[in-house]
C-alpha cells in the first residue's frame, strides 16, 4: 500500500454512488484494452476524464469548470495530498477529453450494459421470455463544420429545408421492464433505424420476446433478428401483403413474409394479429394494427395476449424521454463539437442513465415492485447528491 504522501487527489475523485457500477479498476481495464491509459501523470489522467464526462451527463447544465468543482468538491482539504490540484480550464478540459476519445466510453458500455431483471421480475417477463424492445432516437448536436459531415442534418418538419442543427441517430435495445438500455448503435441522422439496429443483434438470443413498431419490419431485418433464436412480436405496415394460409382459433391467421429480388432465402412462415385501438386521436376508418410473430402457437401466445403485450414497446418511449428530457434536459443540444466527441457524450449518457435504471430495479426487485414505480427524476437527484457527497468526505 502507498503512503499517503504518495497519493494524488486525482487517485480518489469518483462519481459517488455510480463508482459501483464504474470501479476504478474496470475504468483502468478499459482504458488499457483501449490503448488510453496515460504514460505520464497528468493533472487529468484518463482515469478521471472518464469520471469528468460522466460527471458531465449528470449536471448538462453546468459548464465544464463547474463540473469539475462538483466532482471533486472539498476533497483537497481533507487530506495531505502530493502536490497540489487546481480545477482545470475549460480548454483543458476539453483537450483531455479529446485525448481520451470515444472508443473508452464504448468499450465501458459493452461491458457493463446488460440486461438487469431476473427471471420472472415484475413488468420485464411473459410466457418465461425476458421483453426487450428496439427503438430509436436522434440527438441534436452542435452545429459545427464537422459535426455536419460527420452526422448530416435532417430536413425540416415542414419540408422545406434543413433543421436547425445537426443530428446523430441512436439505435438501442432496452429491457422493457427496467427501461435499461443494454445496447446501442450511433450513427448519421442521414442512416435509417433498420440499418443500425442489425448491429444489436448479436446481443439477442434464446429466451428474449423482442417487440419493434413498424419503422424495422422487411423481410431481411426480420430473417436477421429471428436467425437469433429470439422471439419477435413486430408491428408491421397495414398495407404489407400477408397472404391467409390458415386461419387460427383465436381470430389471428398464418401468413407468410416473401423474399425480395435478389434474396436466395425462401418464404418465412408467420403469424399475423390484428385488432382495432378505440381512442380518440384515431379515426373510425384507421386501418387496424397489425402484429407480425414468430409465436405461431394461439396456445402459447393467445392473440389477445400479444395485442397488450405490444403496448410494453412504449416503455422503450418512456426510457428515451428520460434519457433527452430529465437526465439532458429538455431541448439540449449536446456539447460536443466534433464527431468523435459527440459519441463519446453519447455513450457517457447511457453509461450515466443505465447505472441509475440498474439502481433503481435493485432497489425494488428484493419487495416485488415494478421500476415502473419509482420516480426517475428522484433517482437522479440522489446520484447527483452522492457525487457531491462523496467529495465533501476524507477517503
Amino acid at each position: 500500500m502507498k503512503p499517503v504522501d504518495d497519493e494524488r487527489l486525482t487517485d480518489r475523485i469518483a462519481v459517488g454512488v455510480l463508482t459501483s457500477m464504474f470501479p476504478p479498476a474496470l475504468v483502468d481495464e478499459v482504458l488499457e484494452a483501449t490503448g488510453r491509459m496515460e504514460k505520464r501523470h497528468r493533472l487529468l489522467p484518463a482515469r478521471v476524464v472518464v469520471y469528468f464526462t460522466l460527471a458531465m451527463c449528470l449536471w448538462a447544465d453546468e459548464g465544464y469548470e463547474e463540473v469539475a468543482r462538483l466532482l471533486v468538491g472539498g476533497l483537497g482539504k481533507m487530506a495531505r495530498w502530493r502536490g497540489s490540484w487546481r480545477v482545470p480550464t475549460t480548454g483543458a478540459l476539453t483537450q483531455a477529453r479529446a485525448r481520451l476519445g470515444s472508443d473508452a466510453l464504448k468499450a465501458l458500455f459493452e461491458r457493463v450494459a446488460s440486461p438487469t431483471s431476473t427471471p420472472g421480475a415484475v413488468g420485464s417477463w411473459w410466457a418465461g421470455m425476458r421483453l426487450v424492445a428496439i427503438d430509436g432516437t436522434v440527438f441534436d448536436v452542435p452545429d459545427t463544420v464537422s459535426n455536419q459531415a460527420g452526422f448530416g442534418r435532417p430536413t425540416s418538419g415542414r419540408g422545406d429545408g434543413l433543421g436547425a442543427f445537426p443530428q446523430a441517430r441512436v439505435v438501442a435495445l432496452a429491457e422493457c421492464g427496467t427501461h435499461a438500455i443494454i445496447g446501442a448503435q450511433i450513427g448519421a441522422c442521414t442512416i435509417g433505424e433498420a440499418t443500425l439496429a442489425r448491429g444489436l443483434f448479436t446481443l439477442l438470443g434464446e429466451g428474449m420476446l423482442l417487440l419493434a413498431d413498424r419503422g424495422f419490419g422487411g423481410y431481411d431485418l426480420w430473417q436477421g433478428a429471428a436467425a437469433t433464436g429470439a422471439q419477435l412480436c413486430w408491428r408491421t405496415k397495414a398495407n404489407a401483403v400477408l397472404p391467409v394460409t390458415a386461419a387460427l382459433t383465436d381470430g389471428s391467421y398464418l401468413s407468410f413474409l416473401r423474399p425480395p429480388r435478389g434474396n436466395p432465402g425462401g418464404p418465412i412462415a408467420v403469424r399475423v394479429v390484428e385488432y382495432t385501438l378505440t381512442h380518440p386521436s384515431r379515426e373510425p376508418d384507421d386501418a387496424p394494427v397489425r402484429l407480425l410473430t414468430t409465436l405461431l402457437d394461439p396456445a402459447q401466445a393467445p392473440a389477445t395476449e400479444l395485442a397488450a403485450l405490444y403496448a410494453q414497446r412504449w416503455e422503450q418511449e418512456s426510457a428515451f424521454d428520460e434519457l433527452k428530457t430529465h437526465q439532458r434536459g429538455a431541448g439540449r443540444v449536446l456539447r460536443s463539437k466534433s464527431p468523435e466527441m459527440v459519441i463519446q457524450e453519447i455513450y457517457a449518457h447511457l453509461l450515466v442513465y443505465y447505472a441509475i435504471r440498474v439502481l433503481i430495479n435493485r432497489g425494488v426487485e428484493p419487495i416485488d415492485l415494478d421500476p415502473d414505480r419509482v420516480s426517475f427524476i428522484r433517482s437522479l437527484r440522489v446520484v447527483r447528491r452522492q457525487v457531491t457527497d462523496q467529495a465533501a468526505f476524507s477517503p
